[in-house]
């Protein structure tokens, strides 16, 4: 009666065929992880677009600053586009975003909002004459948290910056 068993030669053969399709099943899920960040911030970015907007409308300007915390409680209701204290309902809903790690926005003044990858957003209001673009400046700087700052005339952001290569940028 002939023996019913596998060769050591065979066995290592389906283990090499599990190994590279365990391999290449790693690597799109990574692939789709990072997309999933990304498509993230790409979300958070319109929304936060959408509340500047928001705030222009309702107080006649953007807020002028370049600090993110700043800009967080502008949104909030806490500062006039001349970061003067004020009171005035929020322009954003907290519960899409993650702030700083261990802060409050409500009762922290330092706080944040980080993108998908921890790195604080980038703001900046216009600060060139001319400027072309529509008032500020929004972008994440991406799974690298390198952000090249300087903006090209009419106050566009430098995208073919090898520094901001990985950026995500708000929809305009």
């Amino acid at each position: 009666m002939p023996r019913r068993a596998f060769t050591l030669l065979e066995l290592l053969a389906v283990l090499a065929i599990i190994g590279a399709l365990a391999g290449l099943m790693l690597g799109v899920g990574s692939h789709v992880f990072t997309r999933a960040k990304r498509t993230r911030a790409e979300g958070e970015l319109a929304t936060l677009a959408a509340a500047l907007e928001t705030y222009r409308r309702r107080h006649g300007d953007y807020p002028c600053t370049a600090d993110a915390a700043a800009l967080l409680q502008a949104l909030l209701g806490r500062r006039d586009p001349l970061n003067r204290p004020i009171t005035a309902p929020a322009v954003i809903d907290l519960a899409h975003f993650a702030p700083t790690a261990g802060a409050d926005p409500q009762a922290d003044p330092a706080a944040r909002l980080v993108d998908p990858w921890g790195n604080p957003y980038d703001y900046a209001y216009r600060t060139l004459d001319p400027w072309e673009n529509s008032g500020y400046v929004l972008h994440s700087p991406g799974p690298d948290g390198v952000i090249y700052r300087a903006l090209l005339p009419g106050g566009f952001i430098a995208i073919a910056h090898p520094d901001n290569a990985d950026n995500v940028i708000a929809p305009r």
